[in-house]
């Protein structure tokens, strides 16, 4: 049964009503009563088109919690990956930190011995000079 019903008397009535013959009239409600029916969606088909429709969006919807999860595991990938290169180059900067402060503590203690040096050298002199 369709959704929508065409009362075809009335609608023959009223063309006659307009002007049409009895034969026109009918035959144009017998025309549009058949075009109605093909055209018009019934309940079942409606209801067929909402359960196809009902069984997309759920194959969308779990299609779209495994991208999800693809994603999340790819970004956890990523951020582990990021972490351990963050770390790699800490350590590395730490070490070239140490090994400079090795380096500045040579110099100093370098630098701290040759001017003791040139120190007690002035002082020798003075003291032979006096």
């Amino acid at each position: 049964m369709n959704a929508i019903s065409l009362d075809t008397l009335d609608y023959a009535t009223k063309l006659k009503a307009g002007g049409f013959s009895e034969q026109q009239a009918e035959t144009q409600a017998r025309a549009l009563a058949e075009v109605l029916e093909k055209q018009i969606a019934t309940r079942e088909e409606v209801t067929q088109h909402e359960n196809l429709l009902r069984r997309d969006i759920e194959g969308l919807r779990v299609e779209l919690k495994h991208d999800l999860e693809v994603l999340r595991i790819e970004a956890k990938r990523d951020l582990r990956e990021t972490e351990l290169r963050l770390e790699a180059r800490l350590a590395e900067t730490n070490t070239r930190i140490a090994e400079t402060k090795a380096d500045l503590t040579r110099w100093v203690i370098g630098v701290g011995i040759l001017q003791t040096t040139v120190i007690i050298a002035v002082l020798m002199k003075i003291a032979k000079l006096i």
